[in-house]
């Protein structure tokens, strides 16, 4: 009986390990209890390099601490989701937002304004202030369905708010996929993203990508190593074989390289 390497037989693409610096997997956590983390890391963490406490969930956890501790144990940086943030910002708790995160220890931090009007330059402000102590995931795009905004006017927002300290900034989309780069119906708004794609880095954005259709979208239009966002817990495993042309949706753009292979006749 042979004795088999586990991932050694197939020409797969090689992907950083953790920490990685391109290809992330940004996981999002709308509840999970300290039993389900454990099962998420046992069955995929190699693959979750940076897990958001969605909306304002981290606030009302009770067991917050252990949670963040838990995931700390696994090496992996936690943030709070920027509706949060928002309702900080609207109620003017800024300081005592710093000294809470710090308490418990976030090493990250979303600045967004999806929701909450912040005027440019004082969200400009803020994130190069959290920047100082935190690394910030800003966010543009509105969660309202109805609102769009012109291609020029996110590439100018996403270059100020890299400019400004952002170490990665989010593009929009809701954990349903029904806003931001995507229409109310879920259709990828494609010409943006090409636009965006024309003047940012990829690797400098997070595009937010819940269901597996976008996932796919993304990683055949810019590979393995895009940064993806809002992937459910129980997805992460299901993305990891979109990237690396494991699944139909992206065998043969991943896998095969975009050519059609034929099988070698049996010997």
């Amino acid at each position: 009986m042979h004795a088999f390497d586990q991932n050694s037989f197939l020409d797969v693409p090689v992907r950083e390990g953790k920490p990685r610096s391109r290809g992330l997997t940004h996981v999002i956590d709308k509840g999970l209890n300290l039993r389900e983390i454990e099962g998420l890391f046992d069955t995929a963490g190699e693959y979750v390099d940076i897990v958001k406490l969605g909306w304002g969930t981290s606030y009302v956890t009770n067991n917050l601490e252990k949670k963040i501790a838990l995931y700390r144990s696994f090496a992996t940086p936690v943030v709070c989701g920027g509706t949060l943030f928002e309702a900080v910002y609207a109620q003017d708790k800024v300081d005592e937002f710093k000294g809470w995160l710090e308490h418990f220890r976030f090493s990250h931090v979303e600045i967004s304004d999806g929701t909450i009007e912040i005027p440019r330059e004082r969200k400009l402000e803020l994130i190069a202030d959290f920047a100082r102590d935190f690394a910030v995931l800003s966010e543009v795009g509105s969660k309202d369905a109805e609102v769009v905004f012109a291609p020029y006017q996110w590439v100018e927002w996403i270059t100020e708010e890299l400019a400004a300290g952002a170490w990665k900034v989010i593009a929009e989309g809701r954990e349903g996929g029904t806003a931001g780069i995507y229409r109310p119906t879920g259709e990828l708004r494609t010409g943006l993203v090409d636009e965006i794609e024309h003047s940012i880095s990829f690797h400098d954005l997070i595009w937010e990508a819940p269901t597996k259709d976008s996932q796919a979208w993304f990683v055949k239009h810019f590979g393995p190593e895009v940064n993806l966002g809002n992937i459910p817990p129980d997805e992460v495993i299901a993305l990891e074989t979109l990237r690396l042309g494991l699944r139909a949706d992206t065998l043969k753009e991943v896998l095969l390289g975009r050519q059609s292979v034929e099988p070698s006749p049996a010997t």
